[in-house]
């Protein structure tokens, strides 16, 4: 599922928050799944997640009974601070107060696409983290294109790499 827009909303006395009516026409119960998964991610965001997705990401995190401390430290960080959440009849998603107040979220937020997730963000920090991000556009455009013609170089000669063996054989 991509994910991608702004949809300005406000969280209700009872801490609800609407999906927009065009997200959630979109999911398909039978490969994103009934629920979402709520989880705080980076720069205390909350995060959206389809059930399927989340499930298979989670999946694919290191499953070893014996970790480092920095894997430890991860899950100790994501698992603790998600939470399953369904749509209620009027296609809302309760949201914690503790992860309210985690996530510094007022009353006004906005929930965004970000390609593979939601994220839901207070306005007034949105619209400031948003101007920044402006001002900064051509570079942060830049640096992405450098990365990945740099990945695509590494991709290419890794596979040249791989052909050259396989000749050897």
């Amino acid at each position: 599922m991509l994910f991608f827009g702004e949809f300005e909303h406000a969280i209700d006395a009872k801490g609800r928050l609407a999906i927009p009516s065009e997200i959630r026409g979109a999911l398909d119960p039978e490969k994103d799944g009934q629920s979402m998964y709520l989880t705080l991610g980076a720069n205390r965001t909350l995060r959206l997640y389809t059930e399927k997705l989340f499930e298979k990401l989670s999946d694919q995190l290191d499953q070893d009974l014996v970790t480092d401390s920095t894997t430890a430290k991860f899950d100790e960080l994501l698992f603790p601070m998600t939470r399953k959440v369904d749509f209620d009849t009027a296609g809302r998603v309760r949201i914690p107060e503790q992860m309210r107040k985690r996530a510094n979220l007022g009353k006004e937020v906005i929930l965004i696409g970000v390609r593979d997730h939601l994220q839901i963000r207070d306005r007034a920090q949105w619209e400031a983290d948003l101007e920044a991000k402006l001002q900064e556009q051509e570079e942060i455009l830049t640096e992405y294109a450098r990365r990945r013609r740099k990945s695509a170089a590494s991709s290419s000669s890794s596979s040249q790499s791989n052909d050259a063996d396989g000749e050897d054989e």
